[in-house]
């Protein structure tokens, strides 16, 4: 839909400039084009908006004052503008109706006055305050470039060079150039206003104490009687008020023991909040106990079953070695015969070829036919043979080897990593050479500098201390392993005395481990005495304590142990049959578990064994350590290479296994292709014809044959048990082969179900600690109940001492005043204008002056002192309110100047790409300059450039996609553009007025004003676009004198 407030319906102008008249103009709601040469009067129009609408005449370019505007010759000049006012939005609708009339009239000597009138002609208004208000309610900004661009700020925009120019026209464009200019001068009123303030006070002090002593003066004024009399009341007030500040003082201290009393059921609450939690991390342990068995009897159970899987694969393999002898002994047999049968075969073709002889040629040549026939029968059965047992062997050697292996490399793999945990273990120990605190991490020597760094700037109430194992000595050193495994994560942990400084350490701690595991934070409030712990520690008369064990010196540390591990109630056993003989059964009183040297844990019930080979942190003889380990790596990593090099070695004979077999299948693939078998059967037929041919028999010949048919019977016999054999054997193979997947089966699931077992130990552990945190906490807040209930106690023995004071201080002022006088005074005030009211009888009984003259004057300063005191409070609440308000001012101009400055850049390469164009814009808002660089040309073949180093058309193209980008980030009821398409080629002056026609068909809401002396007949003919076209300028001349020009030239 069209515009309904704010926009041009009709411009008329009346001896303005040059013209004497122009106009009427009625412009359309959309699109207008005001068409026309050099002279016709499109400008004037353009500045009739200008001057019409309350610009100034610099804003025009046209002139310095408006009475340059006046036509030569004329008094006056005359300029009426039609507004639209329609809609919801409309200005005073009831008042000016659906249209504003302003008429402006200029004299000669630059006055202008103002008519506003309603859409029937009545006078409105003359006042030029009702025009702001209507520009401002439309939002009509006759200066802004958006609004209403010039030829002359076109032509200066289109030739600046500068990226400071630039700026400022995007900053003037959106009015924040405008918002800038108001908030300095708001800043600069601010400043004088603070100078101001402070020129006050320091004249006010001096005022103060000219108004004090004109008071002075004119309170000893009163007579001596009155002072003596005021003196008694003040004498009796002070008595009772006396007494009711002690009936204030313990009337505050029943609120308070009461308000105390109150508070006594929050810490109940907590100590039952507590209990219930520590019941509920028992119970959570329990489970974790209770799946660690399930899982550990699964891991027993599934050992087993392996163990029963092993064998039977063992068994399986066995069955199958066995058949495989079996097979080749059948095998052999088979070659046997057949070899058996050549020979028999062979004899007897001698014996026919020697009865033979007599017969005739034929009969010779059928026989060394038949004896070559089945020598190739031979030679083809035993070839074919022959391959299919090399392809067997080389398939199984092939198998047997890729899973030996498999095997290996999943070896290798636990090799290297346990040769990857002893060099960091080296590493480490190499590392605390150095320092005792490299043992505890790398980051463990910066991370304590960054800690007493923090201290000395006052960031932590408390220093913290840690790590706690940097804190502890052993007595024994052997027992160190054992104490690592009571501790664990608590050799790393730090301990806070407060929540605000767990905060601090917890920040200082993300900054030096930034990735990784971080250290615990135990928070408890610091003590300068350890626990007394006698009652509930474990005291045996020949194994140790935890605590007994350790030599601590800071007792923050002692009783963060207590507190978290209960280490008074852990037992310290070297060997491990007497773990088991001391926890299993009846454990000693207060004794919950045990620790033996090798690290392992003994309940009273259970026994777990400890991965941990050595200590980390406790270990006294360093050297000796990384001796140990280093022999220990030299001798893993020379098994290492020697187990790499076996693995070579399976892995060229799984090539050469591969190679051979590849080899043998290729054979056995020819030999089947070319027709082994039919071919055997064609030749068994020719022999069997040519056997068929009767001929004398000789005597001998008959036993041969009856031979030789019985070995083929047996022939027959032995390839069928050979198959059975052979089948046999490749059954026992695959049942082997499933026997032992099945087993590496079991093997892996045994390994993820430990796995499992590790992190239900770690969550056990973590059970405990919490167990031991919850508990510690319940301590805590029963000793705070306890010590709460004590304090109240104390405060109820110091109510009843008060109250009996009290009695005695109403007894007292009884005597002084009998009836009780109630007053709001304080007794300290009471004593200090008792003194004073002395003080002053005694001056006024010695020195009067002139009652009338100090009344004056007493009234004088006291006006003055108080004008000047409210003044400076109200100037002070103006700063203070101003300030406020310019911060948050502030802070919404830079993040709408960010706003803006991205939907700009977004617009300007939406616009640029129309024409094929890319292009970049940086804005630089501190050095107050934007930078525009143009691609013109397809994106890859050419580079960013400057809009320096475009053409003339091109660079107007850049300006008007720049100006539209502005048009659609600034909010303007109409635009008005004078002569757009100046220095444009007509490639680039379609784009852009397609372009501009396109913004106005998706903004009919908008009308858009274009000044051009192009005659605009190629655009299309429809209801939203509306063409004016003025008439040409009369000049009085018939030819202009500049010489002739090119008339293929564009004007």
């Amino acid at each position: 839909s069209s515009g309904e407030v704010g926009i041009i319906e009709k411009i008329f102008l009346k001896n303005f400039m040059c013209h004497s008249l122009l106009g009427p103009f009625t412009f359309g709601s959309n699109v207008n084009f005001v068409v026309g040469n050099n002279g016709s009067g499109k400008s004037a129009v353009l500045t009739a908006l200008i001057v019409g609408l309350g610009g100034k005449a610099q804003t025009t370019n046209r002139g310095s004052s408006l009475k340059g505007f006046v036509k030569e010759g004329e008094s006056s000049a005359e300029i009426s503008i039609t507004l639209r006012n329609q809609g919801q939005d409309a200005y005073k609708p009831h008042v000016f109706g659906e249209s504003i009339t302003i008429d402006l009239r200029i004299s000669s000597e630059g006055l202008r006055t103002y008519k506003l009138k309603s859409k029937t002609g009545q006078l409105v208004s003359l006042k030029k305050e009702e025009l702001v208000a209507i520009l401002d309610h439309f939002n009509i900004q006759v200066d802004n470039p958006v609004s209403v661009l010039t030829q002359e700020m076109s032509k200066h925009f289109l030739h600046s060079k500068g990226e400071g120019d630039k700026y400022k026209f995007f900053m003037k464009a959106t009015q924040l150039e405008q918002m800038k200019e108001d908030y300095s001068y708001i800043m600069e009123t601010k400043t004088v206003t603070q100078t101001t303030v402070e020129k006050y006070e320091e004249t006010l002090l001096e005022l103060q104490r000219k108004y004090k002593e004109k008071e002075d003066r004119y309170k000893n004024l009163t007579s001596l009687d009155e002072m003596q009399e005021k003196l008694d009341q003040l004498k009796h007030q002070m008595a009772w008020a006396l007494v009711s500040e002690m009936e204030q003082e313990v009337k505050q201290m029943r609120e308070r023991i009461a308000d105390e009393e109150k508070s006594t059921i929050k810490y109940d609450q907590k100590v039952e909040e507590w209990k219930m939690k520590v019941t509920e991390a028992e119970q959570r342990y329990k489970q974790c106990h209770n799946q660690l068995e399930c899982v550990t009897e699964r891991v027993q159970k599934l050992q087993n079953e392996c163990g029963q899987l092993r064998n039977k694969a063992q068994e399986s393999y066995k069955a199958f070695r066995a058949s495989e002898a079996g097979f080749h002994r059948q095998k052999t047999n088979l070659r046997d015969l057949e070899r058996d049968k050549e020979q028999l075969t062979k004899r007897i073709s001698e014996l026919k070829y020697s009865i033979s002889q007599s017969n005739a040629a034929d009969s010779q040549t059928r026989m060394n036919q038949i004896s070559h026939i089945q020598a190739l029968l031979d030679d083809l059965t035993f070839q074919e043979s022959t391959l299919t047992q090399q392809v067997d062997q080389f398939q199984h050697a092939c198998t047997s080897a890729k899973d030996k292996l498999s095997k290996m490399r999943q070896e290798e793999k636990d090799l290297q990593r346990a040769i990857d945990t002893k060099q960091r273990d080296l590493a480490a120990m190499e590392g605390s050479r150095q320092g005792g605190l490299r043992r505890f991490g790398e980051q463990m020597p910066v991370f304590l500098a960054a800690i007493d760094e923090a201290y000395s700037r006052g960031q932590f109430r408390r220093k913290p201390v840690g790590p706690l194992g940097f804190c502890i000595r052993l007595r024994d050193a052997e027992l160190a392993l054992a104490v690592e495994s009571c501790l664990k994560s608590l050799m790393l942990a730090f301990c806070c005395d407060n929540y605000m400084d767990e905060k601090v350490l917890q920040a200082l701690m993300i900054q030096i481990f930034p990735q990784g595991r971080r250290p615990q934070i135990i928070v408890s409030e610091f003590t300068d005495t350890p626990y007394n712990v006698s009652n509930r520690a474990v005291n045996h008369p020949e194994y140790p304590s935890v605590l007994q064990a350790l030599e601590i010196d800071n007792p923050v540390v002692t009783n963060c142990l207590i507190d978290m591990r209960g280490i008074e109630t852990i037992l310290l056993i070297k060997n491990n049959k007497d773990a088991r003989r001391v926890m299993l059964g009846h454990p000693p009183r207060n004794c919950r578990e045990a620790f033996t040297r090798e690290g392992d844990q003994v309940y009273n019930n259970r026994y777990y064994s400890s991965d941990q080979q050595r200590a980390r942190y406790l270990s006294h003889d360093i050297e000796k350590e990384i001796r140990q380990l280093q022999a220990a790596m030299k001798t893993q990593v020379t098994h290492f290479k020697g187990f790499r090099q076996q693995i070579q070695n399976v892995n060229e004979d799984i090539a050469q296994n591969e190679a051979l077999l590849k080899r043998a299948l290729e054979d056995h693939r020819r030999v089947k292709w070319n027709g082994s078998q039919d071919q055997c059967r064609k030749l068994q037929l020719e022999i069997n014809d040519l056997r068929n041919v009767e001929e004398p028999q000789s005597e001998d010949l008959k036993p041969l044959e009856d031979e030789l048919e019985e070995l083929s019977s047996r022939l027959t016999v032995c390839q069928k048990e050979y198959e059975e054999e052979r089948q046999k054997m490749l059954a026992l193979k695959k049942a082997y082969e499933e026997g032992d997947l099945l087993y590496h089966q079991h093997k892996e699931t045994i390994n993820s179900v430990a796995g499992e077992a590790e992190s239900i130990k770690e969550e056990l552990n973590n059970g405990d600690q919490e167990v031991e945190k919850s508990k510690h906490h319940k301590k805590h807040y029963e000793e705070k109940r306890k010590a709460h209930i004590t304090n109240i106690d104390a405060q109820k023995a110091v109510l009843e001492n008060k109250e009996q004071q009290l009695k005695a201080s109403v007894a007292k002022a009884s005597e002084i005043c009998p009836s009780r006088l109630d007053t709001r005074r304080t007794a300290k005030s009471l004593d200090n204008e008792i003194n004073n009211l002395k003080h002053k009888v005694h001056v006024s009984a010695q020195q009067h002056g002139d009652r009338d003259t100090i009344i004056r004057q007493y009234q004088e300063a006291f006006e003055n002192y108080n004008s000047i005191v409210q003044h400076v409070k109200g100037l002070n609440r103006f700063i203070h309110l101003l300030s406020k308000i310019m911060n948050t001012r502030h802070n919404v101009y830079t993040e709408m100047r960010r706003y803006l400055s991205v939907r700009c850049k977004y617009y300007f390469d939406s616009m640029l790409s129309q024409r094929g164009y890319t292009g970049s814009m940086s804005f630089n808002h501190k050095k107050e300059t934007l930078s525009i660089s143009v691609q013109p040309g397809e994106g890859d073949k050419a580079t960013l450039s400057d809009m320096r180093s475009l053409s003339g058309g091109e660079r107007s193209f850049s300006t008007v996609c720049f100006v539209l980008s502005l048009w659609a980030i600034a909010e303007a009821p109409f635009r008005c553009l004078d002569e757009f398409d100046v220095f444009m080629d007509m490639v680039n002056r379609r784009i852009s007025m397609d372009m501009m026609l396109k913004i106005a068909a998706s903004q009919r809401y908008r009308q858009f004003i274009f000044l051009t002396p192009q005659s605009m007949s190629s655009l299309p003919v429809n209801n939203l676009t509306r063409i004016l076209r003025l008439n040409d300028p009369d000049r009085g001349q018939s030819v202009l004198h500049f010489g002739q020009r090119n008339p293929e030239m564009p004007e």
